[in-house]
């Protein structure tokens, strides 16, 4: 699907607003709405565009904690890896999952109460034996920034 900067310029007003509604996209892209809403339709038949999605406050549902897991498996098969990646769909608490290259296998986000909830979590990941061989905790002590969409403009060059 070949994009041009309009297309570029709907994704990113999407991916910081996407409650906006398609009158006042279409105002901020410059187009008018029947244009702006055939490319939005667009984009999202072709997979663009994923869904819509509330960033939530976690601050002011309740107290939690933030921590990154690098993780390292016991053995490196593809049914090793295939049958931890899919134990990581039974873990609500795991809201992000990377397989990395390098030194450790996976980086898991968790996010729970506290420290001795997100133990009681990785002590049932070790007795599932899932795979785990060594696993390494890092706590998040502050957001920095969060996760944005990347330069659009590096796909294009």
């Amino acid at each position: 699907m070949k994009l041009d900067a309009r297309d570029l310029d709907i994704l990113r007003v999407l991916a910081d607003e996407g409650r906006i509604t398609k009158a006042d996209l279409a105002a901020r892209v410059g187009l008018s709405a029947s244009p702006c809403w055939e490319r939005l339709k667009r984009l999202e038949e072709a997979g663009l565009i994923e869904g819509y999605h509330a960033r939530i406050n976690l601050k002011k549902l309740g107290s939690h904690v933030t921590v990154f897991v690098a993780v390292e498996l016991a053995d490196h098969t593809p049914a090793s890896f295939r049958a931890f990646e899919d134990s990581m769909q039974r873990y609500d608490e795991v809201t992000a999952c990377w397989a990395l290259g390098g030194g450790f296998d996976y980086l898991m986000q968790i996010v729970t109460r506290d420290i001795d909830t997100y133990q009681r979590l990785i002590d049932e990941m070790l007795e599932a034996r899932i795979g785990l061989a060594r696993y390494f905790t890092y706590i998040v002590t502050k957001p920095v920034k969060s996760p944005r969409l990347p330069p659009l403009e590096m796909f294009f060059e």
